[in-house]
């Protein structure tokens, strides 16, 4: 094989391959091999005749498309390996010249993985964060625990803050009354003092009595979620169907033998700082590595190729259809929200996607310089831990998916590259 290469962009990769004689003839060995298994020649039995007989039985045109197809894939993969490309689409094949298997040129163009230049990623330094639980914490999450065994009563008189209030509510434009999609709800269970709501919304309804209408304005922040509501005026009429007085459950030792094995409140206490501090600390963790993985790809040197950002928009999308059907929403209701087509939509997921992709990309690149692999005992043994969190049989048998034990051991290998680099940023 001669094999020349170009480059007309740095994530575009056009290698010019012109197949060697000697390679051509063991190509139409084995093509002829293969088509003859289903020719049948008078006098022989099927696929025992003669190849020069064989080969005269064969339609011209089907021996030649096999022929050229066995050939480019075979050179292609081997100029691809030559050249320790890593290709992140299927080729574009253009056969420039064929001569029937005597001569055969043709051009493979391709989008790849560019260079990557690691910084001295050994250096980059940065210490860990580590959040302490408070005793207001224990006790905001008792509070709530406190809440969610409250007992309920209706009253007659004037909401305060701590009551839940039943409303029914509609927001329309406060300029042209135009009904805004999602800003409405029958039923809605309100505690006031929660701040679930838009601020200033229950401040509104503070001292409302049951039966009353209330109408007021309120202008959504300027960084709220759905873009088409962003710093805009609303006029939401609201109608208080109920006040139910809230009485927490009184927390004390009964109320904590309810809750586990727990025989005094200062027991509960102990377990509740314990899991708040665990998730704390993962959350730190993960903010951690985020944060020191984005140190090393801002100084990474690397052209992303296009076709990996457009895969990896398309996962975040479904994942963000999935969140939004989940909260009851259909993906065009969501798109009206923010004020979005869906091709707007996902062009704006494109810078996120970048960076995501870059830093899969220093991640991989990393694991290779520093020679980190997951062995199939360790692959196993994870999954063994993950069968065991599941009861159902149907969920147990996907762990067996090929697929899904390479998500299992790239994840793995992800885990043991953060903790290398983690080991590095934390050394002195």
């Amino acid at each position: 094989m001669k094999l020349s290469r170009e480059n007309p962009t740095p994530t575009t990769t056009k290698l010019i391959i012109a197949a060697e004689l000697a390679e051509l003839e063991a190509a139409k060995k084995t093509t002829l091999a293969r088509l003859s298994k289903n020719v049948a020649v008078p006098g022989f039995r099927k696929g025992k005749a003669p190849v020069k007989m064989i080969e005269k039985q064969i339609d011209p045109s089907v021996m030649q498309a096999e022929f050229i197809d066995a050939v480019l894939n075979q050179l292609y993969v081997q100029a691809i390996d030559q050249e320790k490309m890593r290709p992140v689409a299927q080729p574009e094949i253009a056969v420039a010249k064929f001569v029937p298997f005597t001569t055969l040129e043709f051009t493979a163009t391709v989008e790849t993985v560019g260079d990557i230049k690691l910084p001295a990623y050994k250096k980059i330094k940065q210490p860990l964060k580590n959040s302490k639980v408070t005793e207001a914490d224990v006790d905001g999450v008792l509070k709530n625990l406190a809440l969610r065994g409250a007992v309920k009563e209706p009253v007659e008189r004037a909401a305060k803050k701590e009551d839940e209030l039943i409303i029914d509510f509609t927001g329309v434009d406060a300029k042209t009354k135009e009904v805004i999609d999602g800003a409405d709800g029958k039923d809605y269970p309100l505690l006031l003092g929660s701040n679930t709501f838009i601020p200033g919304f229950e401040d509104e309804l503070v001292g409302a009595k049951p039966a009353a209408v209330k109408t007021f304005d309120i202008t959504f922040p300027a960084d709220y979620g759905a873009a088409a509501l962003q710093s805009r005026k609303v006029t939401f009429t609201v109608t208080v169907k109920a006040v139910n007085e809230v009485k927490p459950a009184k927390i004390d030792d009964a109320f904590a033998a309810t809750l586990g094995p727990f025989k005094s409140v200062s027991e509960l206490k102990v377990d509740v700082k314990k899991q708040l501090q665990a998730e704390r600390d993962q959350e730190d963790l993960r903010t951690y590595d985020n944060e020191l993985l984005q140190k090393v790809a801002d100084k990474t040197e690397v052209a992303v190729p296009t076709p990996l950002v457009d895969d990896e928009i398309e996962r975040m999308e479904d994942e963000e259809k999935r969140n939004t059907a989940y909260r009851g929403q259909t993906w065009q209701e969501h798109l009206d929200a923010e004020g979005l087509t869906a091709e707007e939509h996902k062009e704006k997921q494109r810078a996120g996607a970048e960076t995501r992709v870059k830093a899969g990309l220093v991640l991989g690149e990393i694991a290779q310089a520093e020679n980190i692999t997951v062995s199939p005992d360790e692959l196993e043994i994870r999954i063994e831990l993950l069968r065991g969190q599941y009861s159902d049989p149907a969920m147990q048998s996907e762990l067996d998916k090929p697929e899904n034990r390479r998500d299992i051991m790239s994840r793995m290998l992800t885990e043991k590259t953060l903790e290398t680099l983690r080991g590095y940023a934390t050394s002195k």
